[in-house]
C-alpha cells in the first residue's frame, strides 16, 4: 500500500514528532490497544510493540518491529520491519501480523507545511482491513493539536531527536531475528461477515 498526503499548517518536524511520540499516540490513535518501546539498538533505532483493533468478527492484530529513523534537514525517514523477540512471542488473543517493510517519508514543503508518503508492505495474516485514509486523516488532526499537548507533557523530552534522553534499555541485535510471515499461523478470515 502507498498513500501520500499534503499537510497544510503542519511543519515537517511536528509530523515527525507525532509519529515518534508513543505517549501522544495513545491519545489520538483510536485503533491502538497497546503500544510500548522494548529497547534501543542504536541512537536511531529501537524495537517496539504495537497492537491494534480490527472490526468484529476479525481478531485484533499485533506486531513487533525494528524501527530506524533519519532526520535530513527538513525531511525525515522512518522505516520498520518485523522481528522476533524471545520475551514477546505471539499472543493467543491476537494474530501476529508481519511488516515486511513499512515506512514514512516526510518532506518539508514550507515553514508550516509538509508532505507525507506512507508505504506499507504488510502481511496482516488473513485480513485486508487496513483503514489507511482514515488513519492518515486522524494523524493530520493529531498534528494540529500536538504542540499544545506537548507543552503540558514533558515538552523537552524527545529522545528521537536527542538520543541522550532515551530511557530504553540497550538491546543486542543477537536477541532478535527476522519475523517471516510463513513461520506464523495462517489465519483465514475471508469467510467472516462484517
Amino acid at each position: 500500500l502507498q498513500c501520500r498526503m499534503e499537510c497544510r499548517d503542519v511543519p515537517a518536524e511536528t509530523l515527525y514528532d507525532v509519529l515518534h511520540d508513543i505517549e501522544y499516540r495513545k491519545k489520538w490513535d483510536t485503533n491502538v490497544i497497546e503500544t510500548f518501546d522494548i529497547g534501543k539498538l542504536t541512537v536511531n533505532s529501537d524495537v517496539g510493540y504495537y497492537a491494534w483493533k480490527c472490526p468484529k468478527p476479525l481478531k485484533n492484530r499485533d506486531v513487533i518491529t525494528l524501527r530506524s529513523w533519519l532526520p535530513m534537514g527538513n525531511d525525515y525517514i522512518i522505516m520498520n520491519y518485523s522481528v522476533k523477540h524471545p520475551k514477546y512471542p505471539p499472543r493467543k488473543d491476537m494474530v501476529r501480523a508481519v511488516s515486511i517493510q513499512t515506512g514514512y517519508l516526510i518532506e518539508g514543503t514550507g515553514a508550516k507545511s509538509c508532505t507525507i508518503t506512507y508505504l506499507a508492505q504488510v502481511d496482516p495474516k488473513g485480513t485486508q482491513f487496513l483503514p489507511l485514509p482514515q488513519a492518515m486523516r486522524k494523524m493530520y488532526k493529531a498534528c494540529l493539536k500536538y504542540p499544545e499537548w506537548k507543552q503540558r507533557h514533558e515538552p523537552h523530552f524527545k529522545p528521537w531527536l536527542f538520543p541522550e534522553q532515551s530511557r530504553l534499555p540497550a538491546l543486542a541485535l543477537s536477541e532478535l531475528s527476522l519475523q517471516h510471515a510463513d513461520s506464523l499461523e495462517n489465519i483465514d478470515e475471508s469467510s467472516l461477515a462484517e
